[in-house]
């Protein structure tokens, strides 16, 4: 990942359970935080911490922008959204870990 990636994501508690839509610049921390309850609030409380869903972008405000968007939308049109590429809900951390090339 380069100086020049930022990412949205959605972390679940399970298929179709609690959603929690976020952006960062570093997705392979960022889920770990999530992982390992770092995240305060919402997250935590939830149980918020299997990646089903994510995105790239280039640009810091496109990425805040979408963000924003599917944070209002509709919990079936997130559902939509993650099943997509995503049909099983599996948690997409472990392949994003492999592919990356980083230790878990």
């Amino acid at each position: 990942m380069n100086n020049h990636s930022y990412w949205v994501y959605i972390v679940a508690s399970g298929p179709c359970g609690w959603l929690y839509v976020g952006m960062t610049n570093d997705l392979i921390r960022r889920i770990g935080e999530h992982k390992h309850g770092q995240i305060d609030g919402y997250s935590r409380e939830r149980g918020t911490d299997r990646l089903v869903w994510y995105e790239h972008h280039r640009y810091v405000d496109q990425a805040i922008l979408r963000e924003k968007r599917i944070k209002r939308w509709l919990r079936p049109w997130k559902f939509a959204l993650i099943e997509e590429t995503n049909p099983h809900w599996a948690d997409l951390y472990g392949d994003l870990i492999a592919s990356s090339g980083r230790p878990r």
